[in-house]
């Protein structure tokens, strides 16, 4: 690689990245705000809630990486052009081949990360996330003790918790049971701790005191050092995690078990999403054919290229919900799954054949105007 040409990869790598940080800042925003529910509602700490958001950023990523490839290569090819840097280049008895190949190699570098966060990174992620929602959905500790709240979990069953401590000692506890007769059971304990007995969550109350009422009136009163208080009627243990097709490995989408009712009825969305992870990282290379094109593939400008710009913005948004209309096209439709890879590849074909204007496809309106080359625009 010639010096000129690691310039011009330079040129492009910062602006990318920092386009990447930037939109996957704002898309964590969104997240974020849908994962506060899980401190809020589940009592559960800041760092469950820092861990469920960063297993979600891989498919954020691989969300955003061609719209980053995108906006980096319209800003930063626009700044070479309007300082006249590629005219330089082109004088300089560059090829146009030559001039665009640093920003081919980037996004083929970035579609191939892509590819390996689509079939491991991201599915490795989003099951542990979907685990650790897992356990605080079904969090013995969260679901039926509230730091300093009156709770009532169940039907007749009220709880009260001063404290809980991060290593699960709970402190001066308060259980209400009322019974179907009519009576009702107090206990009262300075601590207690939920553990696991026979595969049974139990709730062990030390150095407590414990009130009973008959349905008939008559009251018993019992002290105690250790109490175990049964909270298997209380807890469903029979809940599985479930794992979304955007959590399942691309075997397990291409390949799935139809033996198991579930895969069988999904069949369709299981495929689809197995297609889609082979066909979103080509996104990357046609984002940056569309950026090459709005800034080389035309005339050079004095007052800018705003018009070619938003022009191919408005297009790569066009591609971009067409590949996803063809994704839920398929799910219903197998077939359909072809459509998936040739949205992204006839696009991409078509900008690079308006780049070496080669009449294949029809063009673009006269925005994008005819292309200009200082040098024969043969490739070399």
């Amino acid at each position: 690689m010639s010096l000129i040409d690691r310039y011009l990869l330079r040129q492009l790598i910062t602006p990318t990245l920092l386009a990447m940080v930037a939109a996957t800042l704002l898309a964590l925003l969104s997240t974020t705000l849908s994962q506060l529910e899980i401190i809020v509602s589940q009592g559960q700490s800041a760092a469950i809630f820092l861990k469920v958001t960063l297993l979600a950023l891989p498919q954020l990523i691989n969300m955003i990486m061609p719209i980053a490839l995108l906006v980096a290569g319209l800003m930063t090819l626009n700044r070479l052009q309007v300082d006249q840097e590629l005219v330089v280049c082109f004088a300089a008895g560059m090829s146009r081949w030559r001039v665009i190949s640093p920003a081919i190699r980037l996004a083929t570098v970035m579609m191939i990360i892509s590819l390996f966060m689509n079939l491991w990174v991201q599915p490795t992620a989003l099951r542990a996330m979907r685990d650790t929602l897992f356990e605080v959905r079904t969090d013995v500790v969260a679901t039926l003790v509230r730091e300093g709240q009156f709770s009532q979990p169940a039907d007749g069953l009220t709880i009260y918790a001063q404290k809980v401590d991060n290593g699960g000692l709970i402190h001066n506890l308060f259980i209400h049971q009322s019974k179907d007769d009519g009576g009702a059971t107090t206990y009262a304990a300075e601590e207690g701790r939920i553990v696991s007995r026979q595969g049974k969550p139990i709730l062990e109350l030390y150095q407590g005191s414990t009130q009973t009422l008959s349905g008939t009136g008559v009251l018993n009163y019992l002290t105690f050092d250790n109490f175990p208080f049964d909270l298997s009627h209380y807890v469903n243990s029979s809940e599985l995690v479930h794992y979304k097709p955007s959590d399942r490995y691309l075997h397990e989408l291409l390949f799935p078990d139809l033996t198991q009712d579930w895969e069988s009825k999904n069949r369709g969305k299981l495929l689809a999403e197995g297609h889609a992870r082979l066909a979103t990282p080509l996104y990357n290379l046609t984002f940056m054919c569309f950026a090459l094109l709005a800034i080389v593939g035309g005339s050079f400008s004095r007052i800018g290229y705003s018009q070619r710009i938003a022009l191919i913005g408005g297009l790569a948004a066009v591609v971009r919900i067409l590949g996803f209309v063809m994704e839920a096209t398929a799910e219903s439709s197998p077939a359909a799954n072809l459509l998936q890879y040739l949205v992204p590849i006839l696009a991409g074909g078509w900008a690079m054949a308006r780049l070496f204007n080669i009449r294949l496809l029809p063009g673009l309106p006269k925005a994008l105007g005819k292309p200009a080359a200082v040098r024969p625009r043969g490739i070399g």
